[in-house]
């Protein structure tokens, strides 16, 4: 496996086929308490999936819930990947963007579009955009959540760069599990330590080569401050996250089971 900087305190696993992916377990919790680990996972593509890595998130870390939040056509382009080949692993698709095959859904997939998610004057491109996932696709977000809830082992949910898409699905998941706001927003802004190597990997994809090369690096690392504020919106707009998400359909007995779940 490879070995990539391991700042203190993020659980990553260092694999051969995956440049951030890491466990959230371990985060402190309002009451005292932290995140349980080997619970949810958070990762980019796993399309390169070794040998190896298969062997520790089936088999040790005991990984039997896939959430894919790509859109069908990333799918389609990049193939099933390796994890497919476990039938004991369940993939459930989750897009939080429309389907389809052009250039601009690419772009969107990146985090590079505008958003018609209300008036967003003075808002980052970033927090626009994460608005139009909460207002466009709460079927997926509450699907995903959904999926994460009824995993009986370890869950793990994925995009292509396990950092916009995810982070929002993994900032949700992190409110009901009763995380602080400051960590959930470090938890978010972690993938910075390796957005070198996560952009490096989509440069070699023909699906994303051309897409992620229309911003610099520094325009893809994430910031703390993006997802503070994205958690701020959706108090002001929809009253916090769990009101949000009882709104469409995810009930009171399925965050407390969420939350149950993801606690030690």
């Amino acid at each position: 496996m490879t070995h990539l900087a391991n700042p203190e305190g993020i659980l990553w696993l260092e694999l051969d086929g995956a440049v951030n992916i890491r466990d959230v377990g371990g985060i402190p919790t309002t009451d005292g308490t932290t995140t349980a680990r080997n619970r949810l996972l958070r990762a980019d593509n796993l399309q390169d999936l070794s040998a190896a890595d298969l062997g520790l998130l089936v088999d040790t870390i005991g990984l039997d819930t896939v959430v894919d939040l790509r859109t069908a056509h990333e799918i389609d382009s990049e193939g099933p990947g390796p994890l497919r080949a476990y039938s004991r692993v369940r993939h459930v698709h989750h897009s939080l963007l429309p389907d389809g095959g052009d250039d601009a859904l690419l772009a969107r997939a990146d985090g590079d579009s505008d958003s018609d998610s209300g008036d967003v004057a003075g808002f980052d491109r970033v927090v626009a955009h994460y608005l139009g996932y909460v207002a466009h696709r709460p079927d997926s977000i509450v699907g995903a959540l959904r999926t994460i809830t009824d995993a009986p082992g370890a869950a793990l949910v994925h995009c292509a760069a396990g950092k916009d898409r995810t982070g929002v699905v993994t900032a949700f998941t992190l409110e009901i599990a009763g995380v602080d706001r400051e960590a959930i927003a470090a938890d978010y802004a972690a993938t910075a330590h390796r957005i070198e190597a996560i952009i490096g990997r989509l440069r070699r994809s023909e699906t994303y080569r051309e897409d992620v090369d229309r911003k610099t690096i520094d325009e893809h690392r994430p910031r703390a401050e993006s997802m503070e504020r994205f958690l701020r919106e959706v108090d002001a707009r929809h009253g916090g996250v769990r009101p949000y998400l009882h709104t469409h359909g995810f009930g009171r007995d399925e965050a407390e089971r969420l939350r149950a779940k993801l606690r030690d």
